[in-house]
């Protein structure tokens, strides 16, 4: 009984005020009919209650969202399909769905009735600026009865995943010369480079010819092996991201990290849709993905795994960049996006062309995000961002332009970017580079062909 008066809303809690004083105030006055009156208001919301309370109401809930992978600043459309399988019409109905704040606001429909085996379907669009992975839902379903006196609360228990990525800008395709890692006869020799052992055996795969399998190497490494007979054409390609927070400026999407994050993504992608296997690694080496993408999956499957891992990426508290040493050799084409770097940095990055067969280098001129971020700040602000500065200066810090020079003089091909430089442009100008001495800054890029849109 406790349960069902907590189902009791304003009006029904009212109903049964006003019947308990009119019963009241006819026995003091010996009214029978006011005595009626106060019954019937007494006996209304409880009997609602009641019969709310043990009706078996039946609903079944599925979400649908499309697309289930956006990049930041697209629209997903949400689909919500409610089925009413009993036997029992419902009444009037309030949905209410979960979104997390950075997808906007809650949406709410409102259902006059659901019949038995009938079903409704409601849909409203999410966006987001902010890159991520999301949960949308439960589903909460609030029911009433026709006089508005009861109101029971259901929720769902599914959520439904939504993955935003960063923003993909389509690249010029350019030629990339000595970007491949062996093919054919060429292949083992790759592969000897790289002190791989057993280089013409690999594991079993579902679909491969039974007779190709390996007996010997089976035996020793205790799972099924087949002779590698021929070998297709297979570029490499490794992206390095920067993501020490101390090397990028600014707050938000309009931050050096999210423009360094979005050309790591475009170049990812841009490789992968060509043909690149591609790996990507960070400036922290237990988080870096070390593994060479080459399972057999498909380009459209890489260029998903590569944006799934950039979704969840976050600033990292290291001060230096150490990548990971694992599989230096035959890294094939390497392009790197950085922040700013030091002496030491400069030389630990260029420690990945060991093996590889060209090296690109792209670098994110922190200070023009500096200057944009401090421009409305006031003196005092500025005298602090002055000393910390100096204070990055004296700790080995240079200049852009400086860091790019350095970078060339180690073999890199590398071009300067700020917020104003076009990602498109940038790439056709280092792709595009033979010598890295001739390699003009982005500056020269925006007086030919203007800032980006």
């Amino acid at each position: 009984m406790r349960s069902a008066l907590s189902t009791l809303t304003t009006r029904g809690r009212a109903f049964l005020s006003a019947g308990v004083t009119s019963a009241g105030c006819a026995v003091l006055l010996g009214q029978r009919d006011l005595l009626r009156v106060g019954v019937l208001l007494v006996l209304l919301p409880l009997i609602t209650a009641l019969f709310a309370n043990r009706s078996r109401y039946l609903l079944a809930s599925s979400r649908d969202i499309t697309p289930a992978r956006i990049q930041v600043g697209q629209t997903a459309t949400v689909t919500i399909r409610l089925d009413n399988p009993g036997r029992v019409p419902t009444g009037l109905m309030l949905l209410e769905d979960s979104v997390p704040y950075v997808l906007g606001s809650r949406p709410r429909f409102v259902l006059d009735q659901l019949r038995p085996r009938w079903h409704r379907e409601m849909s409203y669009s999410i966006r987001s600026e902010v890159r991520g992975r999301y949960h949308v839902g439960p589903l909460t379903v609030r029911l009433s009865d026709p006089f508005g006196l009861v109101e029971l609360t259901r929720a769902f228990t599914s959520e439904t995943g939504l993955v935003v990525t960063p923003v993909v800008v389509p690249l010029p395709r350019v030629k990339l010369s000595g970007d491949w890692s062996g093919t054919g006869e060429n292949r083992p020799r790759a592969f000897a480079a790289a002190g791989s052992e057993d280089v013409t055996v690999r594991e079993y795969r579902l679909g491969d010819d039974l007779r190709r399998i390996h007996w010997a190497s089976t035996a020793r490494a205790d799972e099924l092996m087949v002779r590698r007979e021929e070998q297709p054409h297979q570029s490499r390609a490794t992206v390095v991201i920067d993501t020490r927070a101390s090397a990028h400026r600014g707050t938000g999407p309009a931050s050096s990290f999210e423009y360094a994050v979005s050309a790591t993504a475009s170049i990812g992608s841009h490789l992968a849709e060509h043909g690149f296997t591609v790996r990507m690694l960070t400036d922290d080496a237990r988080s870096a993905d070390t593994a060479w993408h080459d399972r057999g999956i498909s380009g459209p499957a890489e260029v998903e795994t590569l944006l799934d891992a950039l979704a969840v990426i976050q600033p990292s508290s290291r001060t230096s960049f150490a990548p990971s040493s694992v599989d230096r050799n035959s890294t094939g084409l390497v392009v790197a996006v950085v922040g700013q770097l030091t002496r030491n940095d400069v030389a630990t990055l260029s420690s990945l062309r060991a093996g590889a067969t060209r090296a690109l280098a792209i670098v994110v001129d922190t200070a023009a995000w500096g200057r944009s971020s401090a421009a409305g700040a006031g003196s005092r602000s500025f005298a602090a961002g002055a000393g910390s500065r100096s204070s990055a200066a004296g700790a080995g810090a240079s200049s852009a332009a400086e860091q790019a020079d350095a970078l060339r003089r180690r073999g890199w091909s590398a071009v300067v970017v700020n917020p104003r430089t076009s990602l498109e442009a940038a790439w056709r100008e280092l792709a595009g580079s033979v010598d890295a001495r001739s390699v003009r800054p982005a500056t020269a890029i925006l007086e030919r062909e203007g800032p980006a849109a």
